[in-house]
């Protein structure tokens, strides 16, 4: 028997990877037999004509090891730190969460390649070739087909219909390993030059493992025709392309190598990202200092018909600067069902939504907000597929059910009623993605490398991270499945494990309210998911309303009128808890129409009374109240758009054009007042480092008086925070009392009681408050929050 050399391959799959001193370690000795040492083997760097560079090495094991078992990862230096075990992965075992490859001895040579991203690997991409155009491959995973065939269809429709009408060429794909589909150049003269083949319309048409025939679109398309919603469900089309439904439309192939600026105005990615930042206008980059506007694209466009656009969304960037914040976060914006809802529904995760303006209009989108000293996070939907996505994801290359590649299918249809029983339901609006497979778990992995990379985003908010990994049930008896749970978990650990090696500083938040504490514990150095903080819907349900649980619910209750006493004990626990990596809020685009009850919160403040005369002074004060205990909290304050200018109309996911409310306009006109209060309050809090820590200490609850105190501080200053929702002021003084209280003396430093910002300007003045040994006289104004900082 011979020696056995077998070649090693790590493969990011990422142009701009920065990794050094790549390393192999297996467990063989030098020899190459098995060992429980592992031996570590440096990798080379290897850049070839075609594709991203990678690392690989070469070993060679004894002959008596053939038919042995080995394990094998990576280690390198990189943004994450150095000698960082750069496996994301975990194995394929529910019971198990080492990050290890492993293959067995064979007589024959083999190559073994880990990729940590599939961003190189599946749709389209150029083929450089020397001394000549570039050519191009057409790559899809469809491993059940029995072919499958490229499809270029006819620009002036943008559609194939199921019969094939609309294509103009077909070109057999040959399959690999992997269920992976390829063309390239030299199957066919057309695919010769990439550049010509850019803003081509193409599909995939493919015949099943029964030999039914679909035209499927490209999952990792990164454009779909169509900002329109007309869906011809499979017939004829000969309408105007932009009228199409993107998800059911052509993918479309595109050059991410440049950027288009408008009309005919493009520029090299390079040269478009050099002036992408503003010195004078840094980014934040811990999580404590981000105050958080939560936007919905679709809901700018004030003034005219339709959803808005990014376009809107650039425009509004000065808002953004007028109101001070420095992170916004948009609601999902990739690829959805043009029906004009908050786009949750996703279907093609590299592709973002046409209608919108596309990808190239969100890099530019990002540019402005950069350089505005303002970051970019994205909201994505891993937890479902597009309920409709007849020409995604649905039935791919294969009828049978246990065959559906991107659906988790549990059991055979026969052990059900109705053949549907076996998908797994998360309590999303679609069944659950199979989260179990490495090609499923790759959309989402890949889509979100894809936009830190060549978009630059600089974070993400996961949709629901309960529905991944607590709330899986079988479809037929709702009983737990706690496998498709379980591959749930890897699969977060996995993405964000990736992210954290991509970019370490990304801001990664999960919409969760498990309570589970391994959500924000490492990922990447440990065996938490890796997320930066946590939605904490319970501050919104103590501060604002809940009509379903035993929350506080301060503003809902303050908003009858009455003297009533306020639960401050109960909101207490959740400002207490707001320090431990949560993401506060009094508003989110949940918590303003999309459950019974729910409100705007100046709705809310008043329990829906008209908000004219006194009636609108009291929402207003209230909500003031709400937005200080939110941005003053020690948790990273977030707030909704138009929650600054007092915008009250219902905002649902299905209705929300028929409510569209113009903020700019408010701005200047009846929510002035709320907007000057919220330039001022966030310019206070970001300019502090007291409340930007996470300390904080609640030194007066009194629930009867409804009043509530508590200390902030950092390194060099300290700050007390008195809000009170009572109906009357406290003209000559309200006693608070706490051991802190008697170092020094204190200084009103803002109020939300002055009168620029509606209030009645009742204050304690500009002259120190002195303590009278841990008792402190502070003037209160009705309904209203007072800082005093420590002199």
């Amino acid at each position: 028997m011979a020696i056995q050399t077998l070649t090693f391959e790590y493969r990011p799959e990422l142009a701009d990877i920065k990794f050094d001193a790549v390393r192999l370690w297996g467990s063989w000795d030098q020899r190459g037999t098995p060992s429980d040492n592992w031996t570590p083997t440096i990798m080379v760097e290897v850049q070839e004509s075609a594709g991203p560079k990678y690392w690989k090495a070469e070993v060679s094991f004894a002959p008596e090891s053939l038919g042995s078992t080995f394990c094998w990862g990576v280690k390198a230096d990189g943004p994450a730190g150095q000698d960082v075990w750069a496996i994301a992965a975990e194995v394929d075992d529910e019971n198990r969460t080492d990050r290890v490859l492993s293959f067995t001895l064979r007589d024959a040579p083999s190559t073994q390649t880990y990729r940590l991203t599939w961003c190189g690997l599946l749709g389209v991409h150029r083929q450089p070739r020397p001394g000549g155009s570039d050519g191009i491959t057409f790559s899809a995973w469809a491993p059940n087909a029995r072919n499958v065939s490229l499809v270029i269809a006819d620009p002036k429709t943008g559609y194939v219909s199921d019969d094939g009408t609309g294509g103009v060429r077909n070109i057999a794909m040959a399959k690999e390993d992997g269920g992976i589909w390829r063309v390239a150049s030299g199957s066919a003269p057309m695919l010769e030059s990439f550049e010509a083949m850019v803003g081509r319309p193409y599909m995939f048409e493919i015949v099943k493992d029964d030999a039914s025939t679909a035209f499927r679109t490209d999952i990792w398309s990164l454009m779909q025709i169509g900002s329109g919603d007309v869906d011809p469900q499979g017939a004829h089309y000969a309408g105007p392309p932009e009228a199409l439904d993107g998800p059911k439309s052509c993918s479309v192939v595109c050059d991410p190598s440049k950027v288009t600026l408008g009309p005919a105005r493009e520029l090299k990615a390079d040269q478009f990202w050099a002036d992408e930042f503003d010195a004078r206008r840094p980014l934040p980059n811990r999580i404590e200092d981000l105050v958080i506007y939560e936007l919905h694209v679709g809901a700018l466009g004030f003034g005219r018909t339709g959803p808005g656009t990014l376009d809107d969304a650039i425009m509004f960037v000065d808002h953004l600067v007028r109101v001070g914040v420095n992170a916004v976060e948009l609601l999902p914006i990739a690829e959805f069902d043009k029906e004009a809802n908050w786009g949750y529904g996703t279907s093609h995760f590299f592709a973002m939504d046409q209608a919108a303006g596309g990808t190239d209009r969100l890099k530019n989108f990002v540019k402005a907000c950069h350089r505005r000293g303002i970051v970019v996070i994205l909201d994505v939907c891993y937890n479902h597929f597009d309920a409709d996505a007849d020409r995604a994801e649905w039935a791919y290359d294969s009828n049978d059910p246990t065959r559906n590649i991107y659906y988790w299918y549990e059991g055979n249809p026969g052990d059900y009623a109705d053949p549907t029983g076996g998908y797994i339901d998360n309590l999303s609006s679609g069944w659950a993605p199979r989260f179990d497979v490495e090609a499923v778990r790759q959309i989402f992995i890949s889509s979100a490398a894809f936009l830190v990379s060549v978009c630059h985003v600089d974070g993400f908010r996961l949709d629901q991270t309960s529905s991944i990994h607590q709330y899986p049930v079988l479809h037929a008896t709702q009983r737990p499945a706690a496998r498709a749970a379980a591959f749930g978990v890897k699969f977060l650990k996995q993405w964000t494990r990736t992210m954290r090696l991509i970019k370490p500083n990304l801001f990664l938040f999960a919409e969760d309210y498990s309570g589970w504490s391994a959500l924000t514990d490492p990922s990447l150095a440990g065996n938490g998911l890796g997320f930066n903080a946590t939605w904490f819907a319970d501050f919104h349900h103590n501060l604002v309303e809940f009509e379903s649980g035993p929350q506080a619910q301060l503003l809902k209750l303050a908003g009858y009128g009455d003297d009533r006493p306020l639960s401050m004990t109960s909101f207490a626990g959740a400002l207490e808890t707001s320090g431990t990596a949560r993401v506060v809020y009094n508003e989110s685009h949940d918590d303003v129409g999309n459950r019974g009850g729910s409100a705007r919160t100046i709705v809310t403040a008043v329990n829906d009374a008209p908000l004219v005369g006194a009636t609108r002074v009291w929402a207003e004060a209230r909500v003031r109240f709400a937005a200080a205990m939110t941005l003053l909290s020690a948790g990273t304050p977030m707030f909704f758009m138009g929650e600054e200018v007092g915008a009250a109309n219902p905002y649902r996911y299905n209705d929300f054009l028929d409510n569209r409310e113009d903020i700019i306009g408010l701005a200047t006109g009846s929510g002035a007042r709320l907007f000057a209060f919220y330039s001022a309050l966030v310019a206070l809090s970001v300019k502090h480092g007291a409340f930007r820590s996470r300390s904080i200490e609640i030194s007066v609850i009194h629930d009867v008086n409804r009043v509530i105190a508590f200390h902030r501080w950092g390194e060099v200053d300290e700050f007390l925070v008195v809000g009170s929702l009572g109906n009357m002021p406290f003209g000559s003084g309200y006693w608070l009392t706490g051991d802190r209280l008697r170092r020094g003396s204190w200084r009103e430093v803002f109020n939300s009681d002055y009168a620029e910002y509606g209030g009645q300007n009742i204050s304690n003045g500009a002259l120190p408050l002195h303590p009278t040994g841990d008792a402190l006289n502070v003037v209160l104004p009705a309904c209203a929050v007072v800082v005093l900082q420590r002199t």
